[in-house]
């Protein structure tokens, strides 16, 4: 399949998606919005399209302009009936196109901490499946999004309530970051550490170098099959 993938920062990227994409062969492209020269590409050209993180929020278009023609182009992918996945900001940024609110969320999590499935999540069997046991998965976000209109409500944790949605087989969002290997977590790091700080729900840097060790895998397994059923489904 091709797929297109929206970056926001340099220290943001693909992570184990650009690994498990290329392992199963799919052709993959970029817009990076940091750089002047990205890219849009026609909606025809793609069967799907991965929108990543990053440290701004959705309503920063003063601020960042490429935020706007992001959008039109998310909203095409929709109308279009492209599958379409969302990762913390990226998921943010659909439940926006798709008519939902997104503000500062009550807690600002930063961080290994673990989602738990809520009741509606037992609607799409195999998502409940890989998070019925409440996994520890990697936060870095302070904004939350409500739930689309049309969407289910699949996962909550202890800080904040809306982790992902489920809008249809080809559309979903995820808050947090199953993505995550060593050198992405030491980038967004180095990167946001300024952002740190004491907090029941933002752990010390070395807590947060301790889980991509501890958790780090069994976080790209459930990256694995979540890419696997929304590509196939």
């Amino acid at each position: 399949m091709n797929i297109h993938y929206l970056q926001h920062v340099s220290f943001e990227g693909l992570g184990y998606i650009g690994i498990w994409l290329k392992e199963h062969d799919h052709n993959i492209t970029s817009t990076r919005f940091f750089e002047k020269s990205h890219h849009l590409p026609n909606v025809e050209e793609i069967d799907a399209v991965i929108v990543m993180g990053g440290p701004m929020s959705v309503y920063d278009e003063d601020k960042y302009p490429f935020l706007k023609e992001e959008k039109a182009f998310i909203k095409n992918c929709i109308r279009e009936g492209k599958k379409i996945l969302g990762i913390c900001l990226g998921a943010q940024l659909i439940a926006d196109c798709l008519g939902a609110k997104v503000n500062k969320a009550p807690h600002t999590e930063i961080g290994w901490f673990p989602v738990t499935p809520t009741a509606e999540s037992r609607q799409v069997p195999w998502f409940y499946e890989l998070f019925r046991d409440a996994p520890t998965v990697f936060h870095w976000h302070g904004d939350k999004f409500d739930i689309p209109e049309g969407s289910l409500d699949l996962l909550s944790s202890e800080a904040n309530t809306n982790q992902a949605f489920y809008y249809s087989e080809k559309i979903i969002g995820l808050q947090f970051h199953l993505e995550v290997i060593q050198d992405t977590v030491m980038l967004m790091l180095k990167n946001g550490i300024s952002e740190l700080q004491e907090s029941p729900y933002q752990q010390t840097t070395t807590l947060i170098q301790n889980g991509v060790k501890n958790s780090g895998r069994a976080c790209n397994e459930i990256m694995s099959a979540i890419l696997h059923q929304w590509l196939n489904g």
